[in-house]
């Protein structure tokens, strides 16, 4: 099982499944924070489910604007910073999407000497990374405007209600090939609670059984 570091930031591209991951994680890891560094897709932000998270006694940090459930201006509260301060604190970041949500990194360029983990979010089935090259290129795009590594992949490969192990294979096939080239390790392998799994079935990485806080509603 994945020991997570106190702070761990999600990033990938645009609907990668960021934000429905990071409140799995921080429900079923029973982290302190969530905090949503989301300022560009109006849609499936993690602010959306600050009430979900007060019943696991998890906070939600974004913006302390009354309006910020339907806020796009690129307003976020100074509280971001708290994790870094209060090291017994366990928090994770929900980065916008592609290297522009990565911009937001930058901020914490003075904290470089923590030891945080950078996870990429990865569904095969967006075409921007649907093979190895493409994944590559956005490893680089997203190291080069955020100025942090990427420490690790996520296997969120799925076609939602018509997601089958295969697809989820493949996904891992794709992301082997990642990992051979950048050394970089697959941390996570996500599937929907409804997706039926053999016991004995084994994916790389520790296996992360997601509930869907935000799909279901679009299911």
């Amino acid at each position: 099982m994945a020991v997570m570091k106190n702070i761990t930031f999600l990033t990938g591209y645009y609907g990668s499944g960021k934000s429905e991951i990071a409140v799995n994680l921080a429900i079923q890891k029973q982290l302190d924070i969530v905090v949503d560094l989301d300022i560009i897709n109006p849609y499936f932000r993690s602010r959306e489910m600050e009430e979900e998270l007060n019943k696991y006694h998890i906070r939600s940090i974004s913006s302390d604007m009354k309006q910020k459930m339907n806020l796009d201006m690129p307003y976020i509260s100074s509280k971001i910073f708290m994790p870094f301060h209060d090291k017994s604190l366990k928090a994770i970041y929900d980065l916008g999407g592609n290297d522009q949500g990565a911009k937001l990194l930058r901020q914490f360029d003075d904290y470089r000497d923590r030891d945080v983990d950078l996870f990429l979010v990865v569904n095969i089935y967006r075409y921007e990374t649907s093979s190895a090259d493409l994944i590559m290129k956005l490893i680089n795009k997203i190291e080069g405007m955020g100025g942090f590594k990427v420490t690790g992949l996520i296997n969120n490969s799925n076609l939602l209600r018509e997601t089958t192990i295969e697809e989820i294979q493949n996904g891992e096939g794709i992301l082997k090939e990642v990992s051979k080239r950048t050394k970089l390790p697959i941390v996570y392998t996500t599937y929907w609670e409804d997706v039926k799994v053999k016991e004995n079935l084994m994916f790389l990485g520790e296996t992360l059984k997601l509930k869907l806080y935000f799909r279901k509603k679009w299911l």
